[in-house]
């Protein structure tokens, strides 16, 4: 196994971020359109409604973009620019997409805890959720980024390694 440079993995994270954060900028500007010139104005959602329109406009493409790229481009945009790829136990896509799943759960649990925060005063609960998904999402961090094989939890469980191309 060929030790991947921090530097070289830092960079795929990077790249991975911007990504995501072009994704998050078009849909603010989508949703601010449909916004101001199809509603007329913010509507009031419940929490039900906040929840699912976080998790499908936020989470899920993000997870279905990702588990697409790894599976069919064995690897995400941050991969590809930095040379690396992914390489599967058993190539499948439901590892692919467990992977991910598993990527970006603290994501999404931190978007669960802040909107339910939003609506019970900040409840021990929500700050439960917010600091579950923050402590995972960093250990995930430091497991990709700092363990030898470059391994985090999603790789763990969907039978996953990260590579030099």
């Amino acid at each position: 196994m060929i030790i991947i440079p921090f530097r070289i993995r830092l960079k795929e994270v990077l790249v991975d971020y911007v990504v995501i954060l072009a994704y998050l900028v078009l849909l603010l500007i989508v949703n601010l359109g449909i916004i101001y010139f199809i509603l007329d104005g913010i509507p009031e959602y419940s929490e039900l409604q906040a929840q699912l329109i976080a998790a499908f406009t936020l989470v899920i493409p993000i997870i279905l973009l990702f588990s697409y790229l790894d599976y069919f481009k064995n690897g995400s945009v941050g991969k590809m620019i930095s040379g690396l790829k992914l390489m599967y136990k058993k190539r499948r896509f439901s590892s692919s997409l467990t992977r991910n799943i598993i990527k970006f759960l603290p994501w999404q649990l931190g978007h669960i805890g802040v909107i339910h925060g939003m609506y019970s005063d900040f409840s021990i609960t929500s700050i439960v959720i917010m600091n579950s998904g923050n402590l995972l999402g960093l250990t995930m961090l430091f497991m990709g980024l700092f363990r030898k094989d470059k391994r985090h939890l999603g790789d763990m469980v969907a039978g996953t390694n990260v590579e030099l191309n």
